[in-house]
């Protein structure tokens, strides 16, 4: 398949994380600027390719395990781990501009504040806080929580991070 393509943003080395997605121009509010693509599995199917790259990841003492899977709905998700997803280089970022829309059995990436020519595209990717440790955040923004985590769940982390200081 062909690679995604936007008019909006293209690939480079990103300051967060090896590579990201830039806009080549501004980008208002509420703009689709790019679909997460790749291929739709079951639940089953996406569980297995998390635990084979989670052992694969363990195995070799790699920093990041690499999982592009994203939720579509409750019976399957989107294994985006394909040459031809470019949003798959969207990093996280505790200060997003953007977030993930699903619209018709797409999954969008929009934006959520006006967007300058040049700017990284980040969402905040929306993990579960019970795995916190095992997913460090380097987005170096002022609102930066250290760990990537849903924001509905920073206040149940910094409790625990208070915890574990604390021992």
């Amino acid at each position: 398949m062909e690679k995604t393509k936007s008019i909006y943003v293209k690939e480079k080395k990103s300051k967060i994380h090896g590579t990201g997605i830039y806009a080549t121009r501004d980008i208002p509010k509420n703009t689709y600027v790019l679909e997460y693509v790749g291929e739709k599995v079951t639940k089953k199917q996406s569980d297995q390719i998390a635990q084979d790259l989670l052992d694969k990841y363990e195995k070799n003492k790699k920093k990041y395990a690499g999982v592009f899977l994203f939720t579509l709905n409750s019976r399957f998700d989107i294994n985006g781990n394909v040459k031809w997803n470019t949003a798959r280089f969207i990093n996280h970022s505790c200060d997003p501009n953007s977030e993930a829309v699903i619209d018709k059995g797409h999954i969008w990436i929009e934006t959520i504040k006006n967007v300058k020519k040049g700017d990284e595209i980040t969402y905040n990717y929306g993990y579960d806080v019970e795995n916190y440790e095992d997913h460090p955040c380097w987005c170096g923004t002022k609102k930066c929580v250290s760990y990537i985590v849903a924001e509905k769940q920073w206040t149940k982390l910094k409790k625990l991070l208070k915890k574990k200081l604390s021992k």
